[in-house]
């Protein structure tokens, strides 16, 4: 599997990952908003500190948590599952 998930990746730019965005706009917005957390993701350390939940999270205020098993590629590993949880979290 680690083979056919590689030869399917593309590269990324970098500039998105040092350009500042100011999100507060998009924080503050009325809208229902869920978070899908895979648990075994290890691409940050798992943990308030570090980690994509709860850090991450939080910013959304109010917001449906949706968890799965799975890691960083869970859309490789598990599509099925990825899609389904992406419809719990859209249900509203």
């Amino acid at each position: 599997m680690a083979q056919s998930s590689y030869g399917q990746l593309s590269p990324e730019p970098y500039q998105p990952f040092i350009d500042k965005l100011d999100l507060k706009q998009f924080y503050s917005l009325p809208i229902p908003k869920s978070y899908l957390y895979c648990t075994e993701d290890n691409v940050l350390p798992q943990g308030e500190q570090w980690g994509w939940h709860p850090r991450m999270s939080n910013r959304l205020g109010l917001f449906r948590l949706v968890q799965m098993p799975g890691s960083h590629e869970v859309m490789f590993s598990n599509p099925i599952g990825l899609a389904e949880k992406i419809i719990v979290a859209g249900r509203d």
